[in-house]
């Protein structure tokens, strides 16, 4: 769902861009009302931030085949990082996550980078956590329900409801810029039903994840109140995961389906495979042209050094797949470190 220059006008851009910088500054203030400084909970919660978000950057990287649409998905992550780390923690990691994806690999445009932020974090993390997730998973909905299953539950209508969400701000925010190719109707018929099958899915890979967290360290699911003995050390489940992360962008990434994504599948069709031209736009020449798009777009060129997760010239791809999978892994998990480092540090200055 990363939205490129070309969708947005400068004005609505930079509304965007001031709504996400406002969740932020309520992100970073909320974190500092926290519990005061712990040097237990830091050792705990550093290395579960920057693993998590690790694992959210090589997730993104597997695009999931829609059957029978042409279309692929992949997830966002944003209601798995807030069940394990807390919402605002969670909407830190994922803008290091789509900032990294942004300036180094060109996965998302630079000017739309506020958009996509938005739409890829605010409705998991934060709506998707206080309105849904919490409420299912802690049990104050379906109170008669074991823990494992409200988990579940809780996945999924997280990732479906939020996803749908997601697709429907970026109808707007394409209306909005006056972008007449992208007929709000039509938008919304083909944007809807492709990201409610790509939610379910996240919401199955979300459930999983999260299971497999609940069996090992349950009180690492920040709103759990079930009391339930871990089968395994804190360590190793964050090492599990860990591996998990490099495994999926050093090796999964390679198998990644080459259909274009809900987004894309909207704009362009995929009429080369035998599907729909959906909206029919010309991928070269479409939406709003503009000369802040223009500026964008060289300073993103200056900074990808792997745009589209590819070595320039590199006709196979495949190592370079790997490659980006995983050394971007290694930089949204030392970002996302360094983020929560610098919070501990302010914290523990100001106490004293």
């Amino acid at each position: 769902m990363h939205m490129a220059d070309a969708l947005l006008a400068p004005a609505v851009a930079a509304t965007m861009y001031g709504a996400s910088l406002a969740t932020t500054g309520v992100a970073i203030y909320k974190l500092k009302k926290e519990n005061s400084f712990d040097m237990e909970d830091s050792l705990k919660k550093i290395p579960t931030m920057a693993v998590m978000s690790s694992l959210v950057f090589a997730g993104q990287m597997i695009n999931y085949t829609i059957p029978a649409t042409g279309s692929s998905g992949h997830i966002c992550g944003g209601v798995m990082l807030s069940a394990l780390l807390g919402p605002w923690s969670a909407f830190l990691s994922m803008i290091a996550v789509l900032v990294i994806q942004c300036l180094f690999f060109a996965d998302g445009g630079l000017m739309a980078l506020g958009a996509n932020v938005w739409n890829m974090s605010f409705y998991g993390c934060i709506l998707g956590y206080f309105l849904i997730f919490r409420p299912i998973a802690s049990g104050k909905i379906l109170k008669n329900v074991n823990a494992r299953s409200r988990l579940i539950i809780a996945s999924i209508a997280s990732c479906i409801i939020t996803l749908q969400l997601g697709a429907f701000s970026v109808v707007l925010e394409t209306g909005a810029s006056g972008i007449t190719e992208l007929p709000f109707g039509a938008f919304v018929a083909l944007m809807q039903p492709i990201h409610l099958a790509i939610g379910l899915v996240e919401g199955l890979a979300t459930s999983a994840i999260l299971v497999f967290v609940y069996e090992n360290r349950p009180e690492m699911i920040t709103c759990l109140t079930d009391s339930k003995e871990g089968k395994t050390s804190f360590k190793t489940t964050l090492v599990i995961l860990a591996i998990v992360a490099c495994v999926i962008a050093g090796v999964m990434s390679q198998f990644a389906s080459s259909n274009p994504d809900g987004l894309e599948w909207s704009l362009f069709g995929n009429e080369e495979a035998g599907y729909a031209a959906n909206m029919g736009l010309d991928e070269d020449d479409y939406g709003v042209q503009s000369s802040a798009a223009v500026v964008a777009d060289s300073i993103q060129s200056k900074t990808a050094f792997l745009p589209d997760y590819a070595f320039a010239n590199d006709e196979d791809n495949r190592l370079g797949t790997s490659v980006s999978g995983v050394l971007g892994s290694a930089m949204v998990a030392a970002l996302a470190a360094i983020i929560c480092l610098a919070g501990k540090i302010f914290r523990t200055k100001k106490q004293a």
